[in-house]
Order: C-alpha cells, then sequence, then structure tokens
C-alpha cells in the first residue's frame, strides 16, 4: 500500500483521536465547574464532594469512554439546570460605595441622576460617603473618554466610560461588581454567581481618583472618536440598562458580563460595533485594538499616544480638587479628528 493512500486514513485517525481527547477535556471541564458551582453558589464542600462521587461512579459505570462521558454529563445537567434557578437580588447589606442604586431619568434634553456617587476616600474602608443629584444637558454631549485601570495584572485591566459636556461637566459610569459587606472580589468567584452587576454613577473625581489615589493603580484616559450623536445614544442606552436593573437585578460574570463586554454590548445597540476581536476579553491588550481601529489618536505612535494618555500623576496631584477632570485632562491628546478649537466653535 503505497504512502499517498495511507496518508488519509492516519490524517482521519489523528483528527478523531484529537476529537475525542477534545471532547474528554470538556467534559472534565464541565464536571470542574459545577463542583465549583456546588462548592462557592451552594451548599458548600460536603455537595460539591458527593457530585464528584456520584460522578466518578456514574463515568466507572459507563465502562466505555464514549458511554462515560454521557454518564458524567448527567449530574452536570442537574447542576446546571439548579444553577439558572439562582436569581440576583438588590436587597443585600452592601458596601457603602454600591449601597445605592443610581436613578437617571430623562425629560428631553435634561439627564436628571439621583444617588451619583461622589466619595471621599482615605482607604477603600476609610471615606466619606456622599451620594448628590445632579443634572446634565444632553444637547451639550460632545463625545466620551475611555479610562483603562491597570493594576497590574497580565492582560487584565478595568474600562470605564466617561462623557463630556459643553459645560464642562464629565459624567463617569463604571460597571463594576456589586459587593455584600465582608466580600472582596475574587477572580474565580466572578465567574459564578457571586456578584449582582452594578453600573457606578459617578464623579471622576471618585470613581478615578480612588483608584489612583487610594489603589495605588495607573490610569490611562483616551478621547474616543465618538461623534456626539453617538456618545449620546450610548448614554441613552446606559441610561436604559440601569433603569432596568433597579427593576430587575443581573449577575456579574467575568466572562460574559464584565466591564468591556458589557460596553461591547452597549455598543451593538448603535449598531456601531467592530468585529469581535480576542482583546475584548483580553482586555489589557484592548488599547492596541482601538489603535489598530483609529478609535482612538493616531497621530502619535502607540506607545508615545499610551504615554501621554496616562493621567496617574495629575489625578494624584489633583487630589480632590473641584476642578479635577479639567485637571486631568490638560495635556492629553485630543479627540481624533476634531480639535478643542473646533469643538468650542460647535457650541
Amino acid at each position: 500500500m503505497s504512502a499517498a493512500t495511507t496518508t488519509p486514513g492516519r490524517l482521519r485517525r489523528l483528527l478523531s483521536g484529537l476529537g475525542r481527547a477534545l471532547a474528554t477535556l470538556l467534559v472534565l471541564l464541565a464536571v470542574v465547574w459545577a463542583g465549583l458551582a456546588l462548592e462557592l453558589d451552594g451548599p458548600g464542600r460536603t455537595a460539591a464532594a458527593a457530585y464528584l462521587a456520584v460522578t466518578l461512579v456514574a463515568a466507572l459505570l459507563g465502562r466505555r469512554v464514549k458511554r462515560a462521558r454521557l454518564a458524567a454529563l448527567a449530574p452536570f445537567a442537574l447542576v446546571l439546570a439548579w444553577w439558572w434557578t439562582l436569581a440576583p437580588r438588590n436587597d443585600r447589606a452592601w458596601l457603602p460605595d454600591v449601597a445605592r442604586l443610581a436613578e437617571l431619568e430623562l425629560d428631553g434634553d435634561r439627564l436628571r441622576v439621583r444617588n451619583l456617587r461622589n466619595f471621599t476616600y482615605r482607604s477603600d474602608t476609610d471615606l466619606d460617603e456622599r451620594w448628590e443629584e445632579r443634572e446634565y444637558d444632553l444637547a451639550g454631549v460632545r463625545g466620551v473618554d475611555l479610562a483603562v485601570c491597570d493594576w497590574g495584572a497580565t492582560g487584565i485591566v478595568h474600562t470605564l466610560l466617561s462623557w463630556e459636556f459643553a459645560d464642562g461637566q464629565h459624567l463617569a459610569i463604571s460597571i463594576e461588581t456589586r459587593k455584600e459587606q465582608g466580600e472582596s472580589y475574587s477572580a474565580v468567584r466572578g465567574f459564578f454567581r457571586q456578584y449582582e452587576l452594578y453600573y457606578a454613577v459617578a464623579d471622576e473625581r471618585d470613581v478615578l481618583g480612588v483608584r489612583t489615589n487610594v489603589r495605588g493603580e495607573r490610569v490611562r484616559l483616551y478621547r474616543l472618536d465618538t461623534p456626539p450623536e453617538e456618545a449620546r445614544a450610548l448614554l441613552d442606552a446606559y441610561t436604559r440598562r440601569i433603569t432596568a436593573l433597579a427593576r430587575e437585578p443581573a449577575w456579574y460574570n467575568a466572562l460574559t458580563h464584565n466591564c468591556t463586554t458589557s460596553i461591547r454590548m452597549h455598543v451593538l445597540e448603535l449598531g456601531t460595533a467592530r468585529p469581535w476581536d480576542w482583546r475584548l476579553l483580553l482586555n489589557g491588550f484592548g488599547e492596541e485594538l482601538l489603535y489598530e481601529r483609529g478609535q482612538v489618536d493616531t497621530t502619535l505612535a502607540f506607545e508615545e499616544l499610551r504615554a501621554e494618555s496616562d493621567i496617574t500623576a495629575a489625578a494624584q496631584a489633583a487630589g480632590d480638587a473641584a476642578d479635577f477632570s479639567a485637571r486631568i485632562r490638560t495635556g492629553l491628546p485630543a479627540r481624533p479628528g476634531r480639535s478643542e478649537v473646533e469643538l468650542d466653535a460647535q457650541e
């Protein structure tokens, strides 16, 4: 038999073997996930151990590998069905910075925001609470900026949007976990039903200043190439979501409903989203994606833009100043395609 006739057969066997290995790996991942779900979201470690024991027995009774995989999926299906019944709530004992839900009310071109957070932080636990009511003129939306908050984790950052208005105001909205008293964020727990989804509607001095001045994070601020009408439509989408969450809370998920994928969800509502890219998940590389797509200033080399967009030192120097937003934008690269003179001329 010639090599030409045996090669296709070998290839089929190789692909078949790889397929079986992948199927087994997926089943193992499902079993591990279900065990963690029972431990973290359910009765606890005893229930997780019992589930794993039942799954192992079912797989052994299946004998053949294919039957064993199917047998192992039966207990997983039961756990998954239970997991979907877990309902998020708005009435838990929350940490102070997420204790209130923002209320956004539209009246023509006026946006009234109640429970806007404007805390003063000395640490994450030593703080002065201040919830405010403010109004914004939506006809004066100039654009929207993206803040990238980097705490040193490889490939992962926190992102949030901030809208700029002609009267000098800025409205920041950060999509985060809503943590209960005594809770802290865990990357592993973020894949389960541990945290409700929270939209922190805040003053920039609060939501950016706490990261640069208290938590020691580096923050870069990018002016996006988003026309004012699209920026307003995006804010409208956020407003609808915030209002809906007050009626029907939702779960945060580190994969599907996080700070960056949720922003993309709102952009999809506008019909202006670009194609999916892996850097939307590993969002620590997202700045390069924005640069490649021309959504930030590309008159500078990327590394130069990244360095000039770092507002960490400016935010630390601004402290609790009333003009915090203006100070952190001093020397910031311009909004793509529109100079400040052109923006002023539009008013």
